[in-house]
């Protein structure tokens, strides 16, 4: 047995991989090819995926599974279904309308949002971040509208061209109004978090949305509790950004980046 296979054995084994904020469009080539480079070589190697939200650039419905871009991007999660790996999804603030047909089509699970499970003997939640954003008064009462089946329902009614022009509307206000809004309105509120720690009695908290990768301590009676934000994904800029959590049998943490290595 060679010195290097050995290492390789004597790596815990990962259980778990946890991905947010990619933002996928055929606009980005490159961060497409990152996300499909990662399911192949990484993803495949976990008994677990979550997809904790926004991992499109938006979402119009699912009768948009025939687009091709979307199909590769469908075929590639169903040959990581196929292969063995759960996938799981809890839905963002640009693709909640995600729904059962590409649940389907993917053989992905869907899942709410906040998710509570326990994995390698660590009890987690899992979120997306946006409802934690609780400062953010102007979206907190956007995504309370857009969540109720009542407006989807007659939202999808719509032809779907017309609600990708909605929702180009509604991308190009979001960022007007986030050039108005200070940095602290737009990170998660330390109560909410705190809310959602003691709601679910979770030691972990992984969740996106923020785009602000970190490792958190929050002290609590009895012991530390960790919030861990994923990093969103762009790798067609001249600095390329992106990575993923991945979970060990030993219940170790790790958070990595592009290359799949560890970052300090």
């Amino acid at each position: 047995m060679t010195a290097s296979h050995q290492a390789s054995k004597a790596q815990p084994e990962t259980v778990a991989l946890f991905v947010s904020d990619v933002h996928l469009h055929e606009s980005l080539p490159k961060t497409t090819q990152a996300f499909l480079d990662f399911l192949q070589h990484h993803a495949r190697h976990a008994g677990q995926l979550y997809l904790l939200g926004d991992l499109f650039e938006y979402w119009a419905g699912d009768d948009d599974l025939d687009s091709p871009y979307i199909g590769a991007i469908i075929a590639a999660l169903r040959a990581l279904s196929a292969a063995g790996v759960q996938v799981f999804w809890i839905a963002g603030n640009r693709d909640f309308l995600v729904s059962e047909a590409f649940a389907a089509a993917t053989g992905i699970t869907l899942l709410p949002d906040p998710y509570v499970t326990s994995i390698a003997g660590r009890q987690l939640a899992l979120a997306h971040g946006d409802a934690l954003c609780t400062d953010d008064t102007g979206y907190m009462a956007f995504r309370a509208q857009v969540r109720q089946p009542q407006w989807q329902r007659e939202f999808l009614a719509m032809p779907l061209e017309k609600r990708k022009a909605i929702i180009a509307g509604m991308r190009d206000q979001s960022r007007a109004a986030q050039r108005e809004k200070s940095y602290e309105i737009m990170d998660v509120n330390p109560a909410a978090v705190s809310a959602l720690f003691d709601a679910t009695g979770a030691e972990l908290l992984i969740h996106g949305h923020t785009h602000r990768p970190a490792r958190h301590s929050h002290p609590a009676q009895g012991g530390e509790r960790l919030r861990y934000v994923l990093p969103d994904w762009d790798c067609d800029t001249d600095t390329p950004r992106g990575g993923w959590i991945a979970l060990n049998a030993d219940g170790a943490v790790r958070r990595l980046g592009l290359d799949g290595q560890e970052l300090a």
